[in-house]
């Protein structure tokens, strides 16, 4: 069946070979192994900072941004919130519910952000930028370098939320000096929905411990403790863990993210190219600058689900 969202995604053969077993126990050494080394490839392939850690929640993309907020802004911060769309909007209800001062620069949906939107910001006193680096909802990719500059000229910490972007586009944690960058499992790592991961700095890993802990589940602070051992502080979705790991080692035996990067590049230009010759073309793309995850269509006097049909017979 051909799958035409963002995530869940289709999975290898390999991966739905670990999908259709049951699920071992998880409180071995060889679990812990296991984890230890999801941890060391998702490091490598962000290209983290020196002595950066990888933790893994139990929980949807959005269960991470809400970790984030939690454990990574402290009362003190003044953040600033890129809002394009619905992950942008859930960034700023994260802030309102979790009374955390932030500023939200509107971005209109499907358009790229300009400089002048940030420097209008500039030596306010902010201390942290919360991005849906590709806005899954619009299918817009931000300009991250953009961005970067900004948060290193103000010395702002940069929280990337990457969940459709890992893979798809490229990211260097290191050259955009993120501080935190978070990811999901069923995106372009291709496994089953369950877990989110986020890949914290040095600075990250400051914040964590300087903040007070204000929940138990998404906590920061348990889940590093425990990941020390390669487990995690509650039970985990283990079997996509497991999926993660063969994924991740394939990856690494095909030659790293950079190669799997050329072929969804490859694939996206393909599938756009091919759209076009769809009668008519009854649609326009909705995004000025789109991510490879995602091509976001806004239909031309016809249903999107008109569309959908066409595209899958």
């Amino acid at each position: 069946m051909l799958n035409f969202t963002v995530g869940p995604v289709m999975s290898k053969a390999d991966v739905l070979e670990i999908g259709g077993q049951s699920s071992p126990y998880f409180r071995t050494t060889e679990f812990s192994n296991v984890m230890l080394e999801n941890e060391r490839l998702m490091l490598d392939f962000l290209n983290a900072p020196a002595d950066s850690r990888c933790i893994f929640l139990t929980t949807s993309g959005t269960g991470a941004m809400e970790s984030c907020v939690m454990n990574l802004l402290g009362h003190d911060d003044k953040a600033i919130v890129i809002n394009g769309g619905s992950f942008g909007q859930r960034f700023v209800e994260l802030c309102e519910l979790h009374d955390r001062k932030y500023t939200e620069i509107k971005c209109e949906f499907g358009r790229q952000i300009k400089a002048k939107q940030l420097e209008k910001y500039s030596g306010c006193g902010y201390t942290t930028l919360l991005v849906n680096m590709g806005e899954t909802s619009s299918g817009t990719l931000y300009d991250m370098q953009l961005i970067a500059d900004f948060c290193h000229r103000e010395h702002i910490f940069l929280i990337v939320d990457a969940i459709s972007s890992f893979i798809a586009d490229e990211l260097d944690m290191s050259a955009l000096g993120a501080g935190a960058v978070i990811t999901g499992s069923q995106k372009a790592l291709a496994v089953h929905p369950g877990i989110a991961l986020v890949a914290l700095s040095p600075e990250a890993l400051e914040r964590v411990n300087r903040n007070d802990e204000i929940c138990m589940y998404l906590s920061m602070k348990r889940a590093l403790k425990n990941g020390d051992r390669g487990q995690t502080p509650f039970t985990p979705a283990v079997t996509t863990l497991l999926e993660i790991n063969a994924r991740l080692k394939g990856l690494k035996i095909a030659g790293g993210v950079a190669i799997e990067h050329k072929l969804i590049v490859q694939r996206s230009i393909e599938f756009r190219k091919f759209i076009r010759c769809m009668p008519k073309s009854p649609f326009e793309f909705v995004s000025e600058s789109m991510s490879n995850a995602v091509t976001s269509l806004h239909p031309k006097n016809v249903s999107a689900t008109s569309i959908f049909n066409t595209m899958k017979e």
